[in-house]
Parts: structure tokens; sequence; C-alpha cells
């Protein structure tokens, strides 16, 4: 897993291919597209998500429950009575394919519809996703306070409104 910043963690939507190497292709989209659904879901926004003890975002977070089985915890409660267990599991299972890190190993945007749509497709397993811990350069465990960042703990930029 390639390293990136605590400060990158704001970009949200970005697929890693374009974050660290400015490379941009219709796979960028699946990727955002698969962070769009994981947030409708779970009812929480990936930026803003924080989990100190393990994750700090929601792709993270989403990725342990998923391995542990722990389904019924991603969704929103406000879509108990709207979304099924079945239907939720799948669109959650279609988001962690759309932030695979590789952009080779998630599907096509008609692929996502096809997965989407229909009521038994065989769905591909999903590889550990992009962004799902991030970590600091040094590989240490982040500042207390996320809102403030520093690569070389020298500087410290806070940005404040006029």
């Amino acid at each position: 897993m390639e390293m990136i910043t605590f400060c990158e963690k704001k970009s949200g939507y970005v697929s890693p291919e374009y974050a660290m190497d400015g490379v941009y292709s219709e796979k960028s989209d699946v990727f955002s597209f698969g962070v769009m659904i994981l947030e409708i879901i779970s009812g929480k926004k990936n930026t803003s998500f924080y989990d100190a003890d393990r994750h700090l975002n929601l792709i993270g977070h989403v990725w342990d429950l998923w391995t542990e089985g722990r389904i019924s915890e991603i969704t929103d409660s406000c879509l108990d009575e709207t979304v099924s267990t079945r239907e939720a599991l799948k669109y959650v299972h279609v988001g962690l394919l759309c932030v695979q890190e590789k952009a080779a190993d998630r599907p096509t945007m008609s692929d996502v519809i096809s997965m989407l749509l229909k009521e038994s497709m065989a769905l591909a397993t999903p590889k550990r996703p992009a962004f799902a811990e991030i970590m600091t350069l040094n590989n240490t465990k982040l500042p207390e306070n996320p809102e403030f960042c520093s690569l070389n703990e020298v500087t410290i930029s806070d940005v404040q409104g006029r």
C-alpha cells in the first residue's frame, strides 16, 4: 500500500491514481461513484468521518466492517424500512469494488450499472480498497487533533477565514 499523508485525506472522491500521479481515466469516475455509494448507504461523509482507534475515513471503516461480517453496522438506520439487508449488502459490495486501489481492479461504469440492476449476478470479491488506512509518511500514529497536520513537525498550517 502506498503511503499517503494525513493532509491528503481531504480528497474524499479523488482516485488514488489521480491523487498520486495526476492520471485521470474513466476508472477515476468509478472510484468517485463507489465513495458516493458508501456515503449514501452509511449516511456518513467520507471526508468528515473520523475514527481515532482504527481509521480516518469511511472507506476504511466500511472495509473493516465488511471483512468482519458486520454489514448491518454499515447501513444508516434511516434506510432500515426502505432498503432490505440483501440490497444494502449488494450496494456495499459494489461500492467496495469501485474503490479498489488499482484502477484495473475496478469495474467499468457499465459493469456497475449491471451489478446494481441485476438481481442475481455473481460479484467479484473486493480487495483492500485505496485509502483504507491513512498514515503519515513515517508510519507513526497521527496527531490527537486531526485538524492540524505537519509533515516535518516544524510547520503547521491553520487556515482561517477572514
